[in-house]
């Protein structure tokens, strides 16, 4: 009987492995070779999925933005609006080892895509879906103007995380700073003592 392989699983164990790779090392160093190194597969294996780089490359900028929503879903929307805004950009920070991997892929892959166009596509899409989602979420948790405030969260949660990858060590006047936005973005909570 031959044996059934889940064309979808494979592919995304292999976009794992680039993914952990491209956070060890750098997009510079991603290839059919050293992805199936790190997957512990030939480099036949992962070309019987992937043709070319850019192909791992969609898939794994597709699955770094799935770890973020998956994770973002996870926050209750029950909570105060501020409590929730704020749980929801931690959930985007380099704070550990694993969110700080996927916050260097996911600056990787946006520097990357400057540079390719159907990679930028991808991004865009991801931006997006995440910005539905987050407003969809606003929404549920009665926020006023759900929109704007999804894209001053995303933005937030950009800048935040970039300086948080590059000096660390502001790790807590960045934490400082996010409150003050919050309170900015929250101004009744923030003022009702919430």
């Amino acid at each position: 009987m031959p044996k059934i392989v889940d064309r979808q699983e494979q592919r995304r164990q292999i976009g794992a492995a680039l993914l952990r790779l491209a956070a060890e090392q750098g997009l510079d160093q991603v290839s059919v070779r050293t992805v199936a190194a790190a997957g512990g597969r030939s480099a036949g294996a992962v070309q019987k999925y992937f043709r070319t780089k850019e192909d791992l490359l969609v898939l794994a900028a597709e699955l770094a933005g799935e770890r973020v929503e998956e994770r973002m879903a996870r926050v209750d929307s029950g909570l105060p609006l501020r409590q929730a805004l704020r749980e929801l950009i931690l959930t985007t920070l380099p704070l550990d080892e694993e969110r700080r991997a996927e916050a260097v892929v996911q600056l990787a892959f946006g520097v990357h895509a400057a540079h390719h166009p159907r990679l930028a596509g991808i991004r865009r899409q991801v931006d997006q879906d995440i910005r539905q989602a987050l407003a969809a979420w606003l929404e549920t948790a009665a926020c006023p103007e759900p929109v704007p405030t999804a894209d001053a969260v995303i933005a937030l949660s950009d800048g935040l995380a970039l300086r948080m990858l590059y000096a660390p060590e502001e790790r807590e006047s960045l934490l400082a700073a996010l409150d003050r936005a919050l309170d900015a973005l929250t101004p009744a909570e923030h003022e009702g003592g919430a």
